[in-house]
């Protein structure tokens, strides 16, 4: 097995730790999964858990991107096996493989039946270690969407669409050097949509008007 089909494996299973439904099962013997949004991810254990926990839960999903795209990688030995066509380092692109990796193990958990949470901490935690600038644009953005619609899941979105589009803005407008634009645009393109596609029962939702605002914490209020 080639060193790099190792960190893949390894990334996934990074992701796929089911941080929100360890520290449900912990801390009150339930699934979240059976409870508020039915979502397993950070806001839904807010809903159900309070802040604290919620919190907790976001961190650490954000440490899951981050330790997959920056500390698995360093298994990485040897040439990828593969030709790197891409403005990048090697290692780069390995980063770039490893993070893809594990917002798909957070999505698609390995420990949860294959339904974890929407992947926005990971990815979050992935692109800190690739373009830390837009992602603290991205979460300047949500921040505010939040504060005025407090709708978690229309800032996750928002801020989601805006990484690539500051990254555009950036390198076009602006003309910041960013190295590896032109296969980095992509990637956050992709990431993008890929957290647009898990949000699709939300974007129903607030077309329709019934999403719930994060406006206060309801504990163990079943789906």
């Amino acid at each position: 097995m080639s060193s790099l089909a190792i960190v893949v494996i390894l990334s996934y299973i990074v992701g796929s730790i089911p941080t929100s439904i360890i520290v449900t099962k912990l801390a009150k013997g339930v699934d979240i999964r059976k409870y508020g949004s039915g979502n397993a991810g950070g806001t839904n254990v807010i809903r159900v858990l309070g802040w604290k926990a919620g919190v907790a839960v976001i961190g650490f999903d954000i440490f899951k991107g981050y330790v997959a795209t920056m500390l698995v990688t360093k298994l990485m030995f040897g040439p990828v096996p593969f030709t790197n066509i891409t403005p990048f380092e090697d290692i780069t692109v390995v980063r770039i493989i490893a993070g893809c990796a594990a917002i798909l193990g957070h999505i698609w958990t390995l420990f949860g039946g294959f339904r974890g949470g929407k992947g926005i901490a990971t990815a979050g935690g992935v692109l800190l270690g690739l373009a830390t600038i837009e992602v603290l644009v991205s979460i300047a953005i949500f921040s505010i969407v939040f504060a005025i619609f407090r709708y978690v899941s229309l800032g996750s979105i928002i801020s989601a669409l805006s990484f690539p589009l500051t990254m555009f803005f950036r390198h076009n407008i602006f003309k910041a050097e960013l190295q590896g634009y032109n296969t980095l645009i992509f990637f956050s393109i992709g990431i993008a949509l890929l957290i647009v596609f898990t949000h699709r029962a939300n974007i129903k939702r607030l077309l329709e008007g019934t999403e719930h605002r994060l406006a206060r914490v309801h504990k163990f209020h079943k789906k």
